[in-house]
């Protein structure tokens, strides 16, 4: 069978199943059809925030601004050696759960992960649904809910240095609570955080200089010790007194050592009051959200188009299994 026979064997075989072509188009179409209808519309609401500072760093510049935010170098004083990344504490586990075990009054106080796990549950649909078990306990509800927020939290940073953060849902009554509650959390988070750091700052500059002091002190009391000491020259009874060089340059390198962290501590005392920073929402995720929904159209020209060549590959598998087979033997004869 040479090619020309089997196009035109191919063709006859599809003429006289065209039926049950036609058929397995429409089933493929179908099936496409109630695969788009389970994949529900999702809303996206938008929020972007900023870190409102203290007066005297409202002329910060963009440079120090992405040191704050974690974006890039930050300034090497001893109180922001470690940036906070926002960026990665709005994707974080433990924002996550706090979200996820958040009770909502208007929904009946119930917890978000809950009205989530309700949603999905309700819209089930056929064989492409997926159940979700309901936890029993508020820990368990923490942890599940969790990984069910993870794939619908999205945040980045503009060029101008303001956070946008995302929340993608698909129930549109939950999507401004839920973002509500995610900048709550997140702008609570950064806050503690940052204070946390700046009280660690403190205490530890507290602690060096009395640990300076301490050494400041015991090198007083040998140096007093040597004071009292003299010394005799065995002929003529001269006395001196025990050079204390060696003791003088140590209490002047700790006293250096001890004004440096009192400086440092007057930083310390000084962001401790006054670093306090407040998220402030530039633009709530209210409506109008960002609407995707599913092409069905697209999804049934597509499901007509794989159950057409799937029937036709299946009615001319023996034409083409033939051909293939003599293709071979000819050349087998031919070598």
């Amino acid at each position: 069978m040479n090619s020309t026979a089997l196009l035109r064997a191919i063709f006859y075989r599809i003429k006289k199943y065209r039926l049950l072509v036609l058929a397995a188009a429409l089933a493929g179409a179908v099936f496409m059809l109630l695969f788009a209808m389970s994949k529900r519309t999702t809303y996206t609401s938008k929020a972007t925030v900023f870190p409102l500072l203290s007066p005297s760093d409202r002329t910060i510049s963009n440079s120090m601004l992405s040191g704050i935010l974690g974006l890039g170098e930050s300034p090497k004083s001893f109180s922001e050696e470690a940036s906070i990344n926002i960026i990665e504490l709005a994707y974080s586990r433990r924002i996550r759960e706090a979200l996820a075990v958040t009770r909502l009054p208007e929904f009946g106080n119930k917890m978000i992960s809950e009205l989530i796990i309700e949603d999905n549950n309700e819209h089930s649909f056929f064989i492409f649904g997926n159940t979700i078990k309901t936890p029993k306990d508020s820990v368990s509800f923490a942890l599940h809910g969790a990984e069910l927020l993870k794939p619908h939290i999205n945040a980045k940073m503009s060029k101008n240095g303001v956070l946008e953060l995302y929340y993608t849902g698909t129930k549109e009554e939950l999507i401004t609570p839920v973002s509500n509650v995610l900048v709550d959390k997140l702008s609570k988070f950064y806050v503690d955080l940052k204070r946390q750091k700046a009280y660690e700052d403190y205490k530890f500059t507290l602690d060096k200089i009395d640990s300076l002091q301490r050494m400041i002190n015991a090198v007083d009391r040998d140096a007093i010790g040597m004071q009292k000491r003299t010394m005799f020259t065995p002929a003529e009874l001269l006395e001196y007194a025990i050079p204390k060089e060696n003791v003088s340059s140590e209490k002047t390198r700790i006293l250096r050592q001890r004004d440096m962290y009192i400086n440092n501590r007057d930083e310390a005392v000084w962001r401790l009051q006054k670093v306090t920073p407040i998220i402030a929402v530039l633009d709530k995720p209210t409506a109008p959200f960002e609407v995707k929904k599913q092409p069905l159209v697209i999804y049934s020209v597509i499901g007509l188009f794989i159950g057409s060549i799937l029937c036709m590959l299946v009615l001319c598998s023996t034409l083409l299994f033939r051909f293939i087979k003599d293709e071979l033997y000819k050349s087998i004869g031919g070598l």
